[in-house]
Formats: C-alpha cells, sequence, structure tokens
C-alpha cells in the first residue's frame, strides 16, 4: 500500500523533504498556514517591484539541484539562478571598502590593500575553513542525530577543529586586522549566529561559498520557491495554502494525522513539522509530549529577530552591490546587545538587499528594489514597540543611515515603502519570541543537542528546517530534509 505523509509548513525545509518523499514514492501533502508557500521566504508584490521576504543569498546550488535529480529532471527548467559578484560589498564608518567574492586574486589584493600582513593567514584560516566544512557539512551536514552515541562518533573532529570555539576567536587567531575579523566572521549572522559565540564549526560557510558561489534566482527568492513547488505538484504532490494546522492527532505514541483550522482532516502514516518548532509542540501536538518538550525548548537560547525595510525607490543604482553590509561603529558591543542585553541600539549594522541590480525586472522601468535589514533582539528580550511609534522612527533612522553611506537623496526618491517586524514574525510565521532563525546555533544546541529530526517518543513524527540539524540558512534547511527523508523512508 502507498505510504501517505503530511508535511506541515511549505518552507524550504518543507518544500524540499516534500519533494523527497514525493519522489520515493510516498503520497505527500503539505499544509500551509499562509496563502503563498515560502515560509520565510515569502514575497509581496506592491506598486509594481516585487519584495522578497528573505533568504536572499543562494549558496551551495548542488543541494537544491539534487531534489531535481531525483526524478530525472534538471533544475534549471524551473529556476534561473544567476551569479551574484562580488557576494557581499562591505563598508565601514571609517569608509573602508572590502569587496568579498572567491575572485582568488580579486580577494587577495583585497586583504593586501587593508592588511598586507594578513594574506599568509587567510591562507591559514581558509586551510582550516576547507577542514570544518569536509567534516561538519560533507560528512555530517545531512546526517540525523538521534542518540548521544552519534555525537560521541563526531567528538573526534570537533575536538579537533576546536568547535568549542568561537568563529570570531578562530579567525582572530589568523588574521589581525579588525575589520577582516568581522568580514570573516559576519556569515554567522546570517544564520542566527553571535559571531562571538556561535561554534567555529560554521567557519564552514567561507567554503561553501568560495567553492559554490553566491546565487539568486531571477524573479527573486520566490522564483526558487516557486521552481520547487511546481517540482512536486509534477510528481504529483499536494499543497493545501491558507488553512493552518489546529493540531497534529494523535494516538498512543503515534501521529495519525492533522486537523486544520478550516475543518480539514488529513490522515497520514506520518508527519513532519516544518513549522517554529515551540509552536509544534507546544500549540499543535495532541499528545502529553508537547507540554514537556515545550517546556524544555523555552529554558533553550533562541536567535535573534530582524526588522527588515522594504522600499522601491526612483532611478537606477549600478554602484550600489547585491549584496552590501554596513558595519556600524561597534562590532561586539552591538552583538551583545542584540543577543544578551535586549537593547534596540541606534548604531545598527544594516544588510542591504539591491536585487534590482542582478535582475531589474524585480522594479519598473528606471526603478530599483531595495531592502534594509537590522539584526534585534527578540521579543523575550527587548520590550520595543514595534507596531507603533517606535517602530516608524526605527525604519526612518535605517533609511536616514542607507542615505547618507550609500543612496544620497534616498529620501526623496523612495516610491514604496513598507517594513517587517519582530512581532510580524511572531504573527505571521508563530515563531517563538519572534526569532527569525530557531533556535541559537550555539555548540551545545547543535547536532544531538538541536532537536531531533525525529520526535524521541512519538516514533512517526518528524522536524525539519532551522530547528534540526544542521540549521538555518537555505543549505542548512535542505540539508535537514535529506536527513529526515531518509528516516522517514526507512520507517515502517
Amino acid at each position: 500500500m502507498t505510504r501517505r505523509a503530511i508535511v506541515v509548513g511549505a518552507g524550504f525545509g518543507g518544500l524540499a523533504l516534500a519533494i523527497r518523499l514525493q519522489s520515493a514514492g510516498v503520497e505527500t501533502t503539505i499544509v500551509e498556514a499562509r496563502d503563498k508557500p515560502g515560509g520565510r521566504a515569502y514575497h509581496w508584490e506592491k506598486d509594481g517591484f516585487t519584495f522578497d521576504a528573505g533568504p536572499t543569498v543562494i549558496t551551495d546550488p548542488p543541494c537544491l539541484q539534487d531534489l531535481w535529480a531525483l526524478s530525472g529532471r534538471d533544475m534549471a527548467a524551473d529556476v534561473d539562478l544567476v551569479p551574484v559578484m562580488p557576494f557581499y560589498r562591505l563598508d565601514w564608518p571609517d569608509g573602508s571598502r572590502f569587496d568579498y567574492s572567491n575572485d582568488e586574486a580579486a580577494l587577495r589584493a583585497e586583504i593586501e590593500r587593508l592588511h598586507p600582513a594578513d594574506v599568509a593567514g587567510y591562507d591559514r584560516f581558509l586551510a582550516y575553513s576547507r577542514g570544518v566544512y569536509e567534516q561538519g557539512y560533507v560528512k555530517l551536514g545531512a546526517v540525523a542525530f538521534l542518540d548521544f552515541a552519534s555525537m560521541i562518533r563526531a567528538a573526534p573532529a570537533l575536538m579537533k577543529y576546536r568547535a568549542w570555539r568561537s568563529v570570531y576567536s578562530i579567525v582572530s587567531s589568523y588574521v589581525e586586522d579588525e575589520r577582516l575579523r568581522q568580514a570573516l566572521s559576519f556569515h554567522t549572522l546570517l544564520v542566527g549566529g553571535n559571531p562571538m559565540t556561535t561554534s567555529a564549526i560554521y567557519a564552514l560557510i567561507h567554503t561553501i561559498e568560495k567553492d559554490g558561489g553566491v546565487w539568486f534566482a531571477r524573479g527573486g527568492t520566490n522564483a526558487l520557491v516557486g521552481g520547487m513547488v511546481r517540482l512536486f505538484e509534477r510528481l504529483g504532490g499536494s499543497l493545501r495554502l491558507g488553512d493552518p494546522v489546529a493540531r497534529i492527532e494523535t494516538t498512543g505514541n503515534r501521529a495519525t494525522g492533522v486537523t486544520t483550522q478550516g475543518g480539514w482532516h488529513g490522515a497520514a502514516d506520518m508527519v513532519a513539522c516544518n513549522g517554529d518548532l515551540m509552536h509544534s509542540y507546544r500549540d499543535l501536538l495532541c499528545h502529553a509530549r508537547g507540554a514537556k518538550v515545550a517546556k524544555g525548548l523555552a529554558r533553550k537560547r533562541w536567535s535573534p529577530s530582524l526588522f527588515v525595510v522594504h522600499f522601491g525607490v526612483q532611478g537606477e543604482y549600478p554602484d550600489v552591490a547585491h549584496h552590501s553590509i554596513l558595519f556600524g561603529p561597534r562590532y561586539r558591543g552591538l552583538l551583545d546587545d542584540i543577543y544578551s542585553n535586549g537593547v534596540v541600539a541606534g548604531d545598527f549594522s544594516l544588510y542591504l538587499h539591491h536585487p534590482s541590480i542582478t535582475d531589474p525586472g524585480l522594479a519598473p522601468p528606471g526603478h530599483s528594489t531595495f531592502y534594509a535589514l537590522a539584526p534585534v533582539a527578540h521579543l523575550g528580550k527587548a520590550k520595543a514597540d514595534w507596531d507603533g511609534a517606535f517602530g516608524k522612527r526605527f525604519a526612518d533612522a535605517i533609511l536616514d543611515e542607507v542615505e547618507r553611506r550609500v543612496l544620497p537623496g534616498l529620501k526623496d526618491r523612495v516610491v514604496t515603502r513598507f517594513y517587517y517586524t519582530p512581532a510580524d514574525f511572531g504573527r505571521d510565521l508563530s515563531a517563538h519570541l519572534g526569532s527569525a532563525f530557531s533556535l541559537e546555533p550555539l555548540l551545545w544546541q547543535s547536532a544531538w543537542f538541536r532537536a531531533h529530526n525525529r520526535d524521541d517518543a512519538i516514533e512517526n513524527l518528524y522536524f525539519v528546517g532551522a530547528g534540526t540539524h544542521p540549521g538555518a540558512g537555505i543549505p542548512g534547511v535542505v540539508g535537514s530534509a535529506r536527513a529526515t527523508a531518509a528516516l522517514m523512508l526507512e520507517s515502517r
């Protein structure tokens, strides 16, 4: 008999898992609360502009191409990936800049321009990054950690690469210039991690980018989501939109299906959750285990949130890179405010996204699409009035900074604008504390210490996405789908 699976949530992890299941002959239905698929990769169309909610950095294309290859198809038929160069333009308040890429000669020239003595140190860091990439990503990135023995087996590699140290600490042992230390450590912020505390294993991100490049989907990240949906539906999968799951039904220690707020009931042999971990256990799971696990999750450290200002402007900006990082005057101090102090600082750092430089079709002719993103403390730490006057002032301050440092005259050219806050993450995504990346990627919240891909007590309840191993980011959640699918397909 054909087995049936239900996947709760149509984010990247849920879609990747559903594609793997459907490709293997498992009759799969995705149930999504929102009116569009994508989860955190939602999008809006407004006044002729297309705005991606994020994520916007696509790395390791083979992890996505593998999804199409499962059924002998070519990803290029559904998704047009365009290379981004430079990967990021880094900008500091003192006026110094650094174009970050995998062009070996250009990258070395950039390092030498900032601090010649650090060229040799960068080589040593690159060797370290390649080592942790092989151990942490190639060997373990798509393997489920279901028992402590699996963690013990990974321990020698973790010890060898000093996983107890932070990314910033490791980087600092190789390069001296503070700007280069920031340039080689900020990547953990893209997956919700503090460079000062996130395990040095995450230095593998540098090698992922260096070897695979940084890409953008023509049409926006939402076009990649759309391509995954088309693949899933061609395989025979079913996608149910705009009907949030109200309950994950159980009988004894088995999940039996889901019931939605609209009254639809789907029976299943297996249920997988791509939604927020806390929401899934505390609010959806009809089993005593739900409250027990939720109590433990409440004690864990959750990654911060984001404040994102989307804006469409008159004019085109060929000199503004696709991805820019505008560092503030503080690095460690600002990270302390975000991760520990719960202070929404005025001297923020920003990620400026300019997708229309790569794909002009995302804006009307003669116009440009942008968003500016500031990492901020989650709702459990910062009690800001995001929906009121404070949120508006914060958005204005962000645009003022972008105007001052990158886009002179910006305010007079804005055609449309809106912003997305930690409160919106909580409302729209049921994200615990408005967290943008689920559990913080600390060493003691990674691998076996992270939420397991299969529940320890309910044998046919599975998890996929940022909250499970290996963590956030497109390669991370797609890797989690590979690990979770392997468990589901071997189950009986």
